[in-house]
């Protein structure tokens, strides 16, 4: 009688334990996780762009720099106003946006970010330009090229 009673248990533990895990929650993750592109920013310059992103649930970030922008002078930290709007499945946009950046030396590169947006699981987004404000002043940048190794899947 034991030997059922042990085995029926067992039986039950590993039901219970293979029913958790078939509803614990999938983990969200972006591929690839970062990326590059070519932007055109007319009197400001063109060059390539750096991008990372990463996601917790649907909330997400991107990272972006880029030798398009060069700062004619000193930036002090969270001083540029950003967004960049993406391609979302190939057809409707979505846009990411913040206040953030590290402090730029004059001459140096524009980083910006984290930019914010919402995700939802599936979503394929790829960056179609970058619109950089600072002190009044705005950088309108527009990719000439496609997002390396392709877009961003959430």
């Amino acid at each position: 009688m034991k030997h059922r009673t042990l085995g029926t248990g067992t039986a039950l533990l590993t039901a219970t334990a293979v029913g958790a895990l078939t509803l614990a929650p999938a983990a969200l993750a972006v591929e690839p996780t970062t990326a590059s592109l070519s932007f055109d920013c007319g009197s400001f310059g063109s060059g390539e762009a750096s991008l990372t992103a990463t996601q917790d649930g649907t909330a997400a970030t991107i990272t972006l720099s880029t030798s398009a922008i060069k700062s004619p002078f000193p930036l002090s930290a969270n001083s540029v106003s950003s967004t960049l709007t993406l391609t979302r499945n190939g057809s409707g946009t979505t846009t990411f946006t913040g206040n953030a950046n590290p402090a730029i030396p004059a001459g140096g590169a524009v980083s910006t970010g984290p930019l914010n947006g919402t995700v939802a699981t599936g979503d394929s987004l790829e960056a179609t330009s970058l619109k950089v404000v600072v002190f009044g002043i705005t950088a309108t940048c527009n990719a000439t090229s496609p997002q390396n190794p392709g877009p961003f899947v959430f």
